[in-house]
Parts: structure tokens; C-alpha cells; sequence
């Protein structure tokens, strides 16, 4: 009789919400897909973000959505956890790493109006809604009369008070609409920066935990994680966060030696490139120049 190794477990750490739910199962069936004997648990964590849906994303704690989730992973509640790149702090927290980046979704930003208008369309003063410093200020720059309105929830919530006429738009990540089978809503695809690491998924674990690594790493694309991580080392060098107007995007150049490096700072932009080798210190030195223009 032949015999079989043991079913191994994997648990992976989650925010309870649909968009997270979603996430993560998708990442559950690709491990089990290519992972012989795995079974996947999930175990719904709720986030400080999440116990606190009223307040200002800019009053939240710094790793609101993921400090929860990370707790757990070091108490041992699970072995992994999946998070949303962008929500992710740029320090990792002792005993944690980022053991694989999957392949990026959609990056891009949309606006979902009611009369599915575009921003241009959009009538004088009208009300859209975004909690994001970084796609209300872009937004302000192309039309200064909108009214920026707070607005938190997840998708649906925020789809159900459009449609309830508190507000004339909102904007939401296309990612986020995509693997929620969404896309359909979508007025328009803006032409903004995006927050960096948006799109992209990060798979966290204990840093001793070799066997989970080894899992993850099954899902992992280094040409994502060169670009995010690019993005993200911009982002750390400038200090900004998710409370403050920053976006950038790394996209391969005309060869795949090459990367190139938007980014928009408190009303401050520019554009780099150079070898993909030294991508972090491009990065560091665009963040330098974002600083010095706020001088």
C-alpha cells in the first residue's frame, strides 16, 4: 500500500470582512493548489479598523488593519496572515516577514458615480467620497470645487451610501472591485497615483517559521515584489503614511533592466529612473527630492 505524507495545517490570520474573506481564500486555494497534503484554515481576526468603523482613517492607529492580525501570528493563533500591501507599515515587526508577494492586481484608482458621470462630468461642488489624503488632494488638483466628504465601511457599505444619495461619488480601489466580481460599478478609471503597494497582497509570518516560508513562497512573484517593495522604500523614506497625500508607482522601463519611479507628495511630483538593481536607492533619493519641495 502506497503511503501518503501526513495533512499538514496552515492557518491563516484574516480581517472578517468580504474584500479580506476574498483575499485570502484566494490564497488558500492557490496554496492548497500547489502544496500536496496542506489543509487551509482561516481564522477572521478583527482589526482595530474594523472594531472602530466611525473615526477618521487619519485618527486610526498606525497599522490599524494589521497589527491584530500580526498579534496573532506571533501568539501562535495562526501561521500566517494576509494582508493588503498598502495597509502594511513599512517596518516590520521583530519576528515577522514578508515571506511572499503574489502577483499584483490592478493598481489602479475608480471613481463610481451615481449617473455613472466621470470626474469631469461630475456637477459643481459634488460630493465624493474618500477618507484617502492622497486620492483627495489628486482629486482637488483636477477639480478645486469638489466637496471631499469622509467615508468609511468596505465596498458594499460604501457602494450603499451612493446609491443612497449621500453622496454624488465615491472612489475605490479597482482591485479591490475586481476580486469582488465589482468592475461593472465603475464610472471611471482616474488618472492618479496610487497608494504604494496598492494591488498587491503581502503573506506574513513568523521569521523562524522555515516551513511556512517554504509554503508561501509557492505564491510568490519577484517582479511584483521588486516594484512594491521599490514603492514601499520611497514611501519609508519619505516618513508618510496612510494619514498623508503620498503615492508612487515603480513600473519596469522600455527594458526589464530599467525601473521607473512616479510618486506624489503633498502636492509635489516627479518622476525617476534608472537601473532595477538599484531600485531602493532611486527610491530614496526620489524621496529626498519629495522632502526638499516641501521646504
Amino acid at each position: 500500500m502506497t503511503q501518503h505524507p501526513p495533512q499538514s495545517i496552515l492557518r491563516i490570520a484574516t480581517r472578517s470582512s468580504k474584500l479580506a474573506l476574498t483575499q485570502t481564500t484566494w490564497v488558500a486555494n492557490h496554496l492548497q493548489q500547489r502544496n500536496d497534503h496542506l489543509r487551509v484554515e482561516l481564522v477572521e481576526i478583527a482589526s482595530a479598523g474594523d472594531r472602530d468603523a466611525h473615526s477618521d482613517i487619519s485618527q486610526l492607529e498606525v497599522g490599524a488593519f494589521t497589527k491584530s492580525l500580526q498579534s496573532a501570528v506571533l501568539a501562535g493563533q495562526a501561521e500566517c496572515a494576509v494582508h493588503s500591501l498598502k495597509d502594511l507599515p513599512t517596518l516590520e515587526p521583530d519576528g515577522l516577514t514578508i515571506a511572499a508577494i503574489p502577483p499584483r492586481e490592478d493598481w489602479r484608482d475608480a471613481l463610481v458615480s451615481n449617473g455613472n458621470l466621470t470626474l469631469e462630468e461630475l456637477a459643481p461642488g459634488a460630493k465624493v467620497g474618500t477618507s484617502s489624503p492622497r486620492r483627495a488632494l489628486q482629486l482637488l488638483l483636477r477639480r478645486p470645487d469638489l466637496k471631499i466628504l469622509p467615508i468609511r465601511g468596505n465596498v458594499d457599505t460604501r457602494l450603499t451610501k451612493l446609491d443612497s444619495q449621500q453622496f454624488d461619488a465615491v472612489v475605490l480601489a479597482v482591485a479591490g472591485l475586481n476580486r469582488l466580481s465589482r468592475a461593472s460599478v465603475i464610472s471611471e478609471i482616474l488618472d492618479i497615483l496610487p497608494a504604494p503597494g496598492q494591488g498587491a497582497l503581502a503573506l506574513e509570518c513568523r521569521s523562524d517559521d522555515a516551513a511556512t516560508v517554504d509554503i508561501l513562497q509557492s505564491l510568490h512573484d519577484p517582479a511584483t515584489a521588486h516594484l512594491v517593495t521599490t514603492e514601499r522604500a520611497w514611501l519609508h523614506a519619505c516618513g508618510a503614511g496612510c494619514r498623508s497625500a503620498a503615492a508612487a508607482l515603480a513600473t519596469l522601463g522600455h527594458t526589464s533592466s530599467q525601473v521607473r519611479l512616479d510618486w506624489f507628495h503633498t502636492g509635489a511630483s516627479g518622476t525617476v529612473s534608472g537601473p532595477i538593481e538599484a531600485s531602493v536607492e532611486l527610491a530614496a533619493g526620489a524621496a529626498r527630492d519629495a522632502l526638499a519641495q516641501q521646504v
